[in-house]
């Protein structure tokens, strides 16, 4: 298990795992010959290469039609995940036969660019194969904004109904929801057997989410808004609307109903209090494995719990410097209780707060070439969460889909616009739009020379990492200009750090939960509804939380190696796209890229 966890990176693959060389007694071929034989080559390397590649797209297309959706690729609109033991039997065998079919491709006729892509499907499937070995693990299927309580909830407003064919998709997935139910209940109870239940703070939120989901209207849960927004003609509009009604009452509510049964009598009794992955069998090896799969680096807890001290101590001395600009007289404890006592640094409402957030974007899009030598097509939105994932989530961001009739979404926690500072939103638009998210997400999407899977890769410690990268560039894009905002922001960045040192507090270290709010809220200056669903986030979600921090922390060392050897000729521009011009990536490799590129780029007359 130990040789699964230290994931291989691309770098043993670029050097050449496999390079052919031609037998010493075999003549020299001719220069025109040795060229066309070589060109042959690596057009049928490739072709293979892109075999393996679409095979392994259409067979996780299907087993998790869902994700297809969100993706553009409606060829299975009408299913859902098969989630019986099978099924995910299914899907094991298959990663472990991508890996080692993978494993054992031929190198030496492939292009830098394919050896890359190759790679990274190799870096993909080891962790799949890796996170295998943790049954009990796997069976926490619950979390605090998504999981199997919100199956259907969470992808209800991004499913596409632009005609009746699609309309008629999402009640063949209701009529499926059932089957899915069963299965997710079989999984919860697997895990009771195997000693490994959902804590009791996440569980709680878990059936909060179902309960909002269930209101008397049914036109109200977030699984009707498909039958809202549907684009057909009126003449069937009302037919429609009506199928979606008497399928919310009579399959998707009994079936909530149903697992909401199975939470509150049979795991809520056997929930553990506290969800430290120091208290499940084993859980200190998945706590390992979560910190490589989110990290991308061989590092302990303890080296990561001291990184994230050493920068919440940094980040206090600026927050003192801002408290003194701003003229206030008293410590920064008081400093930060004003800030959200004063009725002029909030929104009044939930849609002031949503205009407020599309204000600053307009004012960030005309400043982005300062930053980037070329930038992405997608378009975004900013709209608001469904009010059942409670005031306590986390805003966030769903990308566009690879054709781009999908946008990318800003989905802002509204409901909580009393917990939202004025002085804070800056920094979030930056983090969640561009510079950040949608920049590089949809940069990546229209990488239409890559393969799929690379335009749709995901590594948390890159796209966060960036996100979080992204903020320190406010500056440039005029943001930031008072001292409010600048605290703003400096409040976003000891949020993250502070994730470094509560994470692996809980899992690795014994902290409590009632400890690790207290330290959030302390150092941040957040209130106890928000980071108390931070912290049940990181009970749900371990080792994400990580990611922000240390990824940025890479990517501004790179910045700074890249400064200091290129001097004059470094230009932020051309940085900016050499770190997203290629989609996301571990960190490893992503350094090997910044330092090929600086060579490049000392080479330029």
């Amino acid at each position: 298990m130990e040789t699964l966890l230290r994931i291989t990176l691309a770098a043993a693959l670029i050097a050449g795992l496999h390079i052919s060389t031609p037998a010493a007694a075999q003549p020299a071929p001719r220069p025109a010959a040795n060229a066309a034989a070589a060109a042959d080559a690596s057009v049928k390397a490739r072709q293979a290469l892109q075999a393996l590649f679409d095979e392994a797209w259409d067979s996780e297309a299907r087993a998790a039609p869902e994700r297809a959706t969100l993706r553009g690729d409606l060829r299975f609109n009408d299913k859902l995940s098969d989630r019986s033991a099978a099924g995910l039997a299914d899907r094991d065998a298959f990663a472990r036969d991508m890996l080692k079919r993978a494993q054992g491709f031929d190198v030496s006729a492939l292009s830098d660019t394919d050896r890359v892509s190759l790679a990274l499907f190799i870096n993909r499937y080891q962790q799949d194969v890796a996170m295998q070995g943790f049954a009990g693990w796997r069976t926490l299927t619950l979390g605090t904004l998504s999981g199997a309580q919100s199956a259907l909830a969470g992808f209800a407003r991004n499913v596409p109904v632009n005609n009746e064919t699609q309309v008629k998709q999402w009640l063949a997935r209701l009529a499926a929801y059932p089957a899915r139910v069963d299965q997710e209940i079989a999984i919860l109870r697997q895990g009771l057997a195997l000693g490994w239940v959902t804590s009791k703070p996440v569980l709680a939120r878990a059936i909060a989410q179902v309960e909002g989901q269930l209101p008397d209207d049914v036109t109200k849960s977030p699984v009707y808004e498909p039958f809202n927004r549907m684009t057909v003609d009126t003449g069937v509009k009302a037919n429609y609307q009506a199928q979606g009604q008497a399928a919310l009452r009579e399959v998707f509510y009994p079936a909530q109903r149903k697992l909401l049964a199975v939470l509150k009598d049979e795991l809520a009794p056997k929930a553990p209090d506290s969800g430290s992955l120091s208290g499940y069998p084993g859980g200190d090896k998945v706590y390992e494995a979560l910190i490589q799969r989110n990290v991308t680096l061989p590092l302990a807890a303890g080296d990561i719990h001291t990184t994230g001290l050493r920068e919440v101590a940094r980040l206090r001395g600026e927050m003192e410097k801002v408290k003194v600009e701003a003229g206030f007289d008293g410590d920064l404890a008081a400093f930060k209780k004003f800030l959200y006592s004063e009725a002029r640094f909030f929104n009044q409402n939930a849609e002031e707060l949503l205009d407020g957030y599309r204000a600053i974007a307009k004012r960030i899009d005309p400043e982005l070439p300062k930053l980037f030598a070329q930038l992405p097509r997608s378009p975004y939105g900013i709209r608001g969460m469904p009010a059942y994932t409670g005031e306590g989530a986390a805003d966030n961001y769903n990308g566009p889909s690879l054709d781009s009739t999908t946008p990318g979404w800003f989905n802002a926690n509204a409901i909580a616009f009393k917990r939202r500072p004025k002085w804070a939103m800056e920094t979030l638009v930056a983090h969640e739009t561009v510079p950040g998210h949608h920049l590089q997400i949809s940069r990546q999407v229209e990488l239409g020379e890559l393969p799929k899977f690379r335009r749709q890769s995901q590594y948390s410690v890159f796209s966060e990492g960036w996100a979080l990268y992204a903020e320190t560039l406010g500056p440039q894009l005029g943001l930031f200009r008072d001292p409010y905002t600048r605290f703003g922001h400096l409040q976003a960045q000891m949020f993250r750090a502070a994730r470094l040192v509560v994470d692996t507090g809980l899992h690795a270290l014994g902290w409590s939960r009632d400890k690790a709010i207290a330290y959030m809220i302390e150092q941040t200056g957040h209130d106890s509804v928000f980071m108390t669903a931070e912290v049940d986030r990181y009970y749900a979600q371990p080792g994400q939380a990580l990611s922000y921090m240390m990824g940025a922390l890479k990517i501004k060392e790179l910045r700074a190696r890249a400064e200091g050897m290129l001097g004059g000729k470094f230009d932020q521009r051309r940085f900016h796209n050499a770190l997203i011009d290629e989609g996301a990536m571990p960190l490893p490799l992503l350094e090997q890229r910044i330092t090929a590129w600086i060579a490049s780029e000392r080479a330029r007359p």
